[in-house]
């Protein structure tokens, strides 16, 4: 609907190839035009065909695939344990960041200590049956106030289900979740809960506590039709929803598996960050809600694979990106999302990521870039909408063999495509872990760059560019379409091969022809 609305108000405008009037006949096909540092060439329409990437099915993701991965179990046992003494709570109570550990023993006035679940299954009912009000107490029915952190051990299995109405993690006394084992969320409600208001404890500052949910190696967690609402801050692992493996020097000692985890049909409300997940692999998350949240909508980090991100809708994030993922976050599927209306960019494929498939996103009205690719090869973005963002609709910077098929480009602030390189070896970014290459090469087959505020492509200094088939359409300014970049230098050439011969057009620099020929 977005996307009609926005053709049908740019039509009125259209002035379709404007700049092609007075072109030269065009020259021979074979002919190679070589001003400066670049040459112009058509090639073979038949070597830019690619199939439709076949994408995930999402079928197998229910709600019985679900139920049938609950173990079968006698019930757990439940017991209070100092914090200390418990191997997947020390990222929150030792390392570096000693005033963690501090911040609990305020919190609880004493040696800090968690309700530690092990050796079956339990729901929360059962659970609060097993310890003291004084730690897991139902103020009203099915309304649970959990004012300690909970830990459920390798052996245990933790069901909060529609019997729970809701479980309020109190800020005051510290309260936050940590899954070592097994954890099910189904059909009900998980809040951070600030008891001095009796309300949600609504963001406020980054640095300050508020109860959090990690789920680590080895663990599983499924989360199916709930809402999680203003959990989060800045601190390690502590961002809201987290799916993530140990620490480095824990997982060289603990040598856990990849974490599990489904995240289907939810509302993520308010939180630091919607999603974070970090050496993930084939963790899906799948047609959830994600809202008003601080930094990040969701945010798969460092080293996760096969990753299923689909028909989730993402908006409000109010610091950074609606969805990023960065860091060798490779091999995985991002489609069929709607993001929009967040502080910056929709989409963000950052820092070495690979071998992504971006396609059949919707992305609009966001304060920066419809979809961002930053140092990032081998991707490929397939039939996305980047409409109506505050800068470029797709940007491309220093990165290699992106290929962006049947994607369309309106309405937005500046270009529609923008490729750039950028030299960051002046940044606080560490080029160790960071490593980068001020390249950019692209191919753009089929869609359309429509109305686009600085006009349809501009790339700078590419190692080469391929175009095919692109329709150009309802240029911003009165005097037609133009091209910027190295496409301006050769824009008469271009357009004469793009649109009048209807031949893909190559644009690489001159000594890499001679070389090949």
């Amino acid at each position: 609907m977005v996307l009609d609305r926005t053709i049908s108000r740019a039509a009125r405008c259209v002035l379709l190839l404007g700049c092609l009037a007075g072109v030269s006949a065009p020259a021979a096909a074979d002919d190679i035009i070589r001003p400066r540092d670049y040459v112009v060439r058509a090639a073979s329409p038949v070597d830019l065909k690619r199939p439709e990437p076949r994408l995930p099915n999402l079928g197998r993701y229910t709600r019985q695939a679900i139920i049938e991965r609950i173990p079968k179990a006698p019930r757990a046992r439940a017991s209070v344990q100092r914090m200390v003494s418990l191997v997947a709570l020390e990222e929150f109570v030792k390392g570096e960041d000693k005033d963690r550990l501090a911040e609990w023993a305020a919190r609880q006035s004493t040696n800090p200590v968690a309700i530690v679940v092990q050796g079956g299954r339990i729901t929360l009912p059962e659970l609060a049956r097993q310890v003291s009000a004084t730690h897991l107490a139902e103020p009203e029915p099915g309304v649970f106030l959990l004012r300690l952190p909970l830990l459920v051990l390798p052996d245990a299995t933790l069901v909060i289900d529609a019997s729970v109405r809701e479980l309020r993690l109190s800020q005051e006394r510290g309260a936050f979740l940590v899954n070592d084992g097994h954890m099910f969320v189904l059909d009900t409600r998980i809040t951070a809960w600030r008891e001095a208001e009796n309300a949600p404890a609504s963001f406020r500052a980054g640095t300050e506590f508020r109860p959090f949910l990690v789920s680590w190696g080895g663990a599983e967690i499924y989360i199916l039709n709930s809402v999680v609402r203003s959990l989060g801050y800045s601190a390690s692992k502590g961002y809201g929803v987290s799916i993530s493996q140990y620490s480095p020097a824990r997982q060289k000692r603990l040598r856990r598996p990849s974490p599990v985890g489904w995240v289907l049909n939810s509302e993520f409300v308010d939180n630091w960050f919607g999603f974070y997940c970090y050496e993930a692999d084939d963790l899906v998350i799948i047609g959830n809600r994600y809202r008003d949240n601080i930094v990040y909508g969701i945010d798969p980090h460092d080293r996760s694979h096969g990753l299923v991100i689909a028909n989730n809708r993402i908006s409000g994030t109010r610091k950074k990106h609606g969805l990023i993922i960065s860091r060798a976050v490779n091999d995985s599927w991002i489609f069929g999302n709607t993001i929009h209306d967040n502080a910056l960019s929709g989409i963000v494929i950052d820092r070495n990521s690979v071998r992504n498939v971006i396609a059949g996103n919707t992305v609009y009205d966001n304060g920066s870039d419809g979809i961002t690719i930053y140092e990032s090869p081998d991707n490929l973005l397939w039939a996305n909408n980047a409409i109506g963002n505050g800068k470029h609709g797709i940007r491309v910077r220093n990165s290699v063999r992106v290929r962006l098929y049947n994607n369309n480009s309106i309405a937005n602030g500046s270009a529609g495509i923008y490729g750039h390189i950028k030299d960051l070896s002046g940044t606080d970014r560490n080029l160790t872990i960071d490593p980068f290459e001020p390249n950019v090469s692209m191919v753009v087959v089929g869609g359309q760059l429509m109305h686009n505020g600085s006009g349809p492509v501009s790339i700078d200094k590419p190692l080469s560019v391929e175009l095919f088939d692109v329709a150009l359409l309802a240029p911003v300014g009165t005097t037609g379409i133009g091209l910027k970049g190295v496409l301006g230098e050769f824009q008469h050439q271009v357009l004469d091969l793009l649109v009048r011969r209807r031949l893909p057009v190559v644009i690489e620099p001159a000594d890499k022809r001679e070389t090949r020929s």
